[in-house]
């Protein structure tokens, strides 16, 4: 991967590069090899191959700094898994409620996630997910819900509370991580300006 990004940007001018890892991030660290790539991420010197300082996130959590528009915001990120992050008034706590359990022995990602739309088909998929935001913001508490990624795209009908999110979110996720110079970035409870 990093190979693959430094021959796309040669020639570009950066100063620093923010990493959205799909996977579980703590302290700025991965602290587990994803379920959907290759192994080889924990440990791995990031800061070394790419000679510029990196702050690493979870990627959910990136998407949603992006898309924070202040108070709480729950951030679900519709894609191969369910990757979620809380924003409350500022503060980014990234979290794993993909790999909660839901029903039947299964998990909120076994629903909401790719392997749930294709078991269940679009329309109870949609139904699925529809139930989970609604669940979610309720117990969370949160003041709105942000949809994302790829198959957020299915929904025809948005559930109350929530907008679309786009996954060009992620980006601004990424320049935000590096806004407060003298906050924890990379780290659960992140305080990130809007």
């Amino acid at each position: 991967m990093v190979r693959k990004v430094l021959k796309r940007t040669t020639g570009a001018r950066y100063e620093a590069v923010s990493l959205g890892y799909p996977g579980l991030v703590l302290r700025g660290r991965i602290a587990g090899e994803p379920h959907n790539l290759a192994a080889g991420w924990v440990g791995f010197d990031f800061a070394a191959a790419f000679g510029k300082p990196v702050r690493i996130v979870n990627d959910a959590a990136m998407q949603a700094i992006g898309s924070y528009r202040g108070g709480r915001m729950l951030f679900l990120g519709l894609g191969t898994g369910l990757g979620a992050a809380l924003i409350i008034d500022g503060v980014v706590e990234p979290t794993e409620i993909g790999h909660m359990p839901y029903k039947r022995g299964g998990t909120f990602e076994d629903f909401v996630g790719e392997r749930g739309r294709r078991r269940l088909g679009t329309r109870a998929w949609r139904k699925a997910v529809a139930e989970v935001v609604g669940q979610l913001r309720l117990v969370l508490e949160a003041d709105y819900v942000v949809l994302g990624g790829g198959n957020a795209e299915r929904l025809k009908k948005l559930p109350p509370g929530t907008r679309r999110g786009d996954n060009r979110n992620a980006f601004i996720g990424g320049v935000r991580l590096w806004h407060d110079r003298g906050g924890p970035f990379g780290r659960a409870g992140v305080p990130v300006r809007r």
